[in-house]
């Protein structure tokens, strides 16, 4: 057997760091972060004052302004709604894209809402692809143009729209106002953030969908609106 050496303290801690020294560990490391470029004594002082401060307070919620300003201001007349959809300015905040006027008579047999105007829209409204959609769709169910009232959440064209901010607006409010207006038979609701703002107690019948532009992508969900239009056309109400 070999001869057993006798270690001091000191002793054994060296060979220690040694071993750990030709195992590739130099350096010293801790689990919690540490500030290296705060003076020792500025850091201890800082810690116990930062932690007496109160939180910070939160700035208050802005209220967003009422879309169409004071509801008793809207008009009560179809006619006078129209004019003023064109000209009221708290409706929406411009852009480069003219307003657009709903389409139609009152008492219409079918009422079809969309988010918006078309891109290419300029005087009437739904003039371009979706228009055309619609339109063919319209007269698959049996409506003639006569027979169709053409209306719009926004009097606008306004590319990605924050419709959760236009609800808390009161957009829905303003769009259940339109429609009572109009007194259609009933009501195709294109687009889900559209449904979403609107009472389920409104002035007509509702056939909630997808959007225009979403039922232009996809056959499939063409293919859906039709089996859930002719649910809804030949069932009691």
């Amino acid at each position: 057997m070999g001869r057993e050496i006798a270690l001091n303290l000191a002793d054994t801690i060296a060979a220690a760091q040694d071993w750990w020294r030709e195992a590739g560990v130099d350096q010293h490391f801790l689990d919690d972060p540490q500030c290296l470029l705060a003076e020792p004594e500025a850091e201890a002082k800082a810690v116990p004052a930062a932690a007496t401060q109160p939180p910070a307070p939160q700035p208050a919620t802005p209220k967003l302004p009422k879309i169409g300003g004071p509801r008793e201001d809207w008009p009560g007349d179809l006619g006078a709604f129209r004019q003023w959809w064109l000209e009221e300015p708290s409706l929406d905040e411009g852009g480069s894209f003219p307003r657009i006027a709903p389409t139609g008579e009152a008492g219409a047999k079918l009422l079809v809402l969309v988010p918006m105007p078309e891109a290419e829209d300029r005087e009437v409204l739904l003039t371009a692809t979706q228009g055309r959609l619609i339109a063919n769709m319209a007269r698959a169910m049996g409506f003639s143009p006569q027979d169709l009232y053409l209306a719009s959440a926004l009097p606008r064209h306004m590319p990605m729209p924050d419709w959760q901010a236009l609800g808390q607006s009161g957009l829905g409010a303003l769009i259940g106002h339109h429609i009572a207006l109009a007194e259609p038979q009933r009501c195709i609701v294109m687009g889900r953030d559209l449904h979403a703002l609107l009472s389920e107690n409104g002035p007509a019948p509702i056939l909630p969908t997808y959007s225009p532009a979403s039922l232009l992508a996809n056959a499939r969900l063409r293919a859906d609106l039709w089996r859930r239009w002719l649910d809804w056309e030949y069932s009691p109400r």
